[in-house]
C-alpha cells in the first residue's frame, strides 16, 4: 500500500496523524510530494520524522525556496529566514536539491504540475489543462501545490489526483490529507484529525507576526483568510 503526502509544511502534529492513519491501513510505501518544512513550527523535527519512512521524495517550491527565491512573494520571506535557520544550512541544501518529480509504471509524481513547481490544476477543468501537462502523458498524473483534496479526468484521459495537503488543507475541512494507493491502484482521498488549533498556536510562537498568516489558514483550512 503507497501513501501519498504532499504539503506538510513543518505541521507534525498533522503528519503523525496521517502516519498513525495510513499505518493502520496497512501503508508501507511512500511517496513525499514536496513542501515538507516551510510555514510550521517544527520544521526539522517534520523532515526528520519523514526521513525514518521508506519513502521517495520530491522537491516542491517551498522546498526551492529556501536557496532560490527569486519567484517568493515578499511577504513570505521573513518566514523563509526562520526556516533556514530552524532547519541548518545542511538539511535546506537537501531539500533544495530534491528531484522535481519522479515516476514509476502507474503514475507520474510532480510539486504542481509537470510544467512548473507553482501553476497546478484546479478541481474544475480549465482551459490551462493542457498547458499545464507538458506534453506528458502519463496515465496518472498525482500533484499537490494547492492544497485541495480532488480526483477527475484531465487532458487526453490522464487521471489527475490531488491528495491535498496534510499540514494546511485548504478546502474547509481543518483534517490533515492525503491519499492511499492499493496494490490493484485504487485511490482512495483520505482524512484525519488532528489538534489544529495547538498546531496553529505553535506556529505563532515559533515564527512570530511572520507565522499569522499560515495560522490562521491552519485553523480556518482557507486561503483566503481574515
Amino acid at each position: 500500500m503507497l501513501a501519498l503526502l504532499y504539503d506538510v509544511h513543518g505541521n507534525l502534529p498533522a503528519l503523525e496523524a496521517v502516519l498513525a492513519d495510513a499505518e493502520s491501513a496497512s501503508a508501507d510505501r511512500y511517496l513525499l510530494g514536496g513542501d515538507y518544512a516551510l510555514f510550521g513550527a517544527w520544521p526539522l523535527e517534520t523532515v526528520e520524522r519523514l526521513r525514518t519512512l521508506d519513502a521517495r521524495w520530491i522537491r516542491g517550491n517551498v522546498d526551492r525556496w529556501l536557496e532560490e527565491r527569486h519567484d517568493a512573494p515578499e511577504a513570505v520571506l521573513p518566514a523563509i529566514e526562520r526556516c533556514r535557520e530552524l532547519l541548518g544550512q545542511g538539511v535546506v541544501s537537501e531539500l533544495a536539491g530534491l528531484p522535481a518529480q519522479v515516476s514509476d509504471d502507474a503514475a507520474l509524481y510532480v510539486h504542481a504540475s509537470p510544467l512548473s513547481d507553482m501553476r497546478s490544476f484546479l478541481p474544475e477543468a480549465t482551459d490551462a489543462d493542457e498547458e499545464l501537462m507538458a506534453e506528458a502523458t502519463p496515465r496518472r498524473l498525482v500533484f499537490g501545490h494547492t492544497h485541495l483534496a480532488f480526483r477527475r479526468p484531465g487532458p487526453g484521459g490522464v487521471e489527475l489526483v490531488n491528495p491535498g495537503s496534510v499540514g494546511i488543507p485548504l478546502d474547509g475541512d481543518r483534517r490533515a490529507a492525503y491519499a492511499l494507493v492499493d496494490d490493484k491502484g485504487r485511490v482512495e482521498l483520505r482524512r484525519a484529525p488532528y489538534d489544529h488549533m495547538a498546531s496553529a498556536r505553535a506556529v505563532r510562537e515559533v515564527l512570530g507576526s511572520a507565522g499569522e498568516t499560515p495560522a490562521r489558514r491552519i485553523e480556518q483550512a482557507r486561503f483566503d483568510v481574515v
